[in-house]
């Protein structure tokens, strides 16, 4: 793939609004997996930019993050939250890119969609669940009962709505 000025724009334009998005964090009480808005930009990424821009972009948000550059949540950086609890969601992003942006530059078709969904949050939520539970030394269920079972409605909606959003923008943006 050849990239061009605009490709580059793009994508770090793409990276900014992951970042910014992921300044919107709630903590919740029984985990240490926040509720954010990193998934609904991860998403929105993939569906607006395709698999290989959504992929490229979502890499160059993680080692920004991982160097220090405070992208992930709460202004933070560093490659400790990589390696941490929450390392394996945040690792997850160019794949959940890369799916869902190949899936929406092939078809707009909403079996493929739901299939996406369901496809990305299983790399989302497998990542970071056993990532969890391998630091935390807890079994892969009470990783999941902690760090999925509380977010998978939450998540649904963000997956429609960056879906729905994305289709907009990339009819509007013919990126």
């Amino acid at each position: 793939m050849k990239i061009t000025v605009k490709d580059m724009i793009i994508c770090g334009l793409f990276v900014s609004i992951t970042a910014l998005l992921a300044q919107i964090a709630i903590p919740l009480p029984f985990s240490t997996v926040p509720i954010t808005m990193q998934v609904f930009a991860v998403v929105l990424t993939g569906v607006v930019l395709g698999g290989k821009r959504g992929f490229i972009s979502q890499i160059i948000y993680i080692l920004l993050g991982s160097i220090g550059i405070p992208v992930f949540t709460q202004l933070s950086g560093g490659f400790h939250l990589i390696v941490g609890y929450t390392g394996g969601f945040i690792l997850s992003f160019p794949l959940i890119a890369a799916l869902m942006g190949y899936i929406s530059y092939k078809t707009d078709k909403l079996y493929y969609m739901i299939l996406g969904v369901i496809g990305s949050m299983i790399i989302n939520y497998g990542l970071g669940a056993m990532q969890y539970a391998f630091l935390a030394q807890v079994t892969l269920k009470d990783a999941l009962i902690v760090c999925v079972a509380p977010f998978i409605v939450v998540d649904i909606i963000k997956y429609i709505a960056a879906i729905t959003i994305g289709l907009t923008l990339k009819k509007r943006l013919k990126l």
